[in-house]
């Protein structure tokens, strides 16, 4: 995560939290109260409408008469509101400090958000942004691969890891092991499962090849 956390006041006016995102290069900020607690957050997406640029979105007048008047109303103060207060994001998706980054990313996927805070006690500690993840990718080093393991525990691994899996159907497949090369042989319905099974032969410890013998289902009618 970023650390120490930059964070603004529910006062802080638009036009700073603009030049702070700038000047800092991050995608957002927590809004904190007098006490430190996280109040909201304030982000890129949440300045780009905005009547000062001319951004501001505008519905057609037939929708304007379906929306409903505290919806309009709301949208007034998000687009043309001075200060953080009436721009953040006040239902705000936090994690703790020790939530694994596995649990992060699938919360950023699912709700289509680009940072999470790190709260500890009410008090922002860090943000968790997709860029995080991004340097831990690349920070990240395969496990080195053990020696002596048996194409017997290969196999047996691989058929683990795929048992759980509902894009596979390992009735038509066939997994040999030779002197740890991956033999992979059976029906596939797309190239896509099978790139997918070639990916989780290479992950197995132990693997020094795979060799791709699948063949495609000519009777498949849909890529799943």
């Amino acid at each position: 995560m970023t650390a120490p956390v930059i964070s603004v006041t529910p006062e802080t006016p638009v036009s700073d939290i603009a030049a702070l995102l700038i000047d800092r290069r991050i995608s957002g900020v927590p809004v904190v109260d007098a006490h430190g607690h996280m109040v909201g957050i304030v982000s890129e997406g949440d300045l780009l409408r905005r009547t000062e640029t001319r951004t501001a979105p505008r519905r057609p007048q037939w929708l304007e008469l379906l929306t409903d008047r505290s919806i309009q109303a709301a949208d007034f103060v998000k687009t043309h509101g001075l200060t953080a207060a009436d721009v953040m994001t006040r239902d705000v998706v936090s994690v703790e400090p020790d939530v694994e980054l596995v649990e992060i990313a699938g919360i950023l996927e699912r709700r289509h958000i680009k940072r999470v805070p790190v709260v500890e006690s009410g008090l922002p500690v860090g943000i968790v942004s997709r860029a995080n993840l991004l340097h831990g990718l690349i920070a990240y080093k395969p496990a080195v691969q053990p020696d002596g393991v048996s194409d017997a525990e290969i196999r047996h691994r691989l058929n683990e890891e795929l048992r759980g899996e509902g894009w596979i159907d390992l009735t038509r497949l066939n997994i040999v092991v030779s002197d740890g090369v991956v033999h992979l042989w059976g029906i596939v319905k797309s190239e896509e499962q099978s790139r997918a099974l070639e990916v989780a032969s290479e992950a197995v410890p132990g693997v020094r090849r795979v060799e791709n013998h699948l063949a495609p289902d000519r009777f498949a009618n849909d890529s799943g």
